[in-house]
């Protein structure tokens, strides 16, 4: 435990690094590019990767799959039992329209289960992470790389008493679909009074996590760089990650990292 510990204090503090990178950024006039799937490319993506992947290679041979540098084949990966996933920037459209709802996501997994996550949120300050046999916390106010021991003794442990009596379903602010919206007028139907919160990137697993939400349908894609920090979070928050309409937890390390539907509640 001392070993996993000392690994997500360091994915902390690469998480926080990258973010100081991203607000410099954020706080001018940024180029955006595109990418072969047509979405957005930033110069903070790029600088948040080229900050995180050489500091976790210092704590130790672990190898990294990140969005940024994602084209290793399965020939070679689907033998790695313990690797890094690191999304750069989630939320890109967040970052470009400038509302503060985009995070910096690290995740260790662990024979296809993400054992640690780590998910930043740079101008909110927010800070959430979960660690197999230690549970799920969120820190606020940071702005600094700390210790681990000090983190903990600063943050509250997930999840945290809800607020309000509405049934909560977490809406996302940039995708939505026909299935979807079905899903919520189901809600409606089983709980009567629906309470709908939008916000973007994988905050949305952690409002979840935190018990701020009830539960969050992504019926719709993700990739799995996109879900693995915060699923960590949501997991060790005694929280689910389930496949839709399955009673199989999200998996990581597949053939195709593009994830199936799922639901977390």
């Amino acid at each position: 435990m001392k070993k996993m510990s000392k690994l997500l204090e360091g994915a902390i503090n690469a998480a926080i690094k990258a973010g100081v990178a991203i607000l410099q950024i954020y706080n001018r006039d940024f180029e955006v590019t595109y990418k072969a799937d047509e979405s957005p490319l930033s110069e903070a993506d790029t600088a948040s990767n080229n900050i995180i992947c050489p500091l976790l290679k210092g704590l130790g041979d672990f190898p990294i799959l990140s969005e940024e540098n994602k084209e290793v084949v399965y020939n070679d990966r689907q033998n790695w039992s313990t690797f890094w996933l690191v999304d750069p920037i989630d939320g890109t459209k967040e970052f470009i329209k400038k509302n503060g709802e985009f995070t910096v996501n690290i995740a260790l997994i662990e024979n296809g289960s993400p054992v640690m996550g780590v998910v930043y949120a740079p101008v909110l300050q927010s800070l959430y992470f979960g660690l197999e046999g230690k549970g799920s916390f969120k820190c606020d106010n940071i702005q600094d790389t700390l210790q681990f021991e000090t983190l903990l003794s600063s943050s509250k442990k997930l999840p945290v008493e809800k607020t309000g009596s509405a049934y909560k379903v977490v809406a996302s602010r940039s995708h939505s679909n026909d299935e979807t919206i079905a899903f919520i007028n189901n809600l409606k139907i089983e709980h009567g009074e629906v309470e709908e919160v939008s916000i973007g990137s994988s905050l949305k697993l952690c409002l979840v996590a935190e018990g701020n939400a009830d539960i969050y349908p992504r019926l719709g894609p993700t990739m799995e760089w996109d879900t693995a920090a915060a699923h960590a979070v949501v997991r060790y928050a005694g929280k689910n990650v389930k496949i839709y309409k399955e009673d199989r937890e999200l998996s990581y390390n597949k053939q195709n990292l593009l994830n199936p539907w799922f639901v977390v509640s």
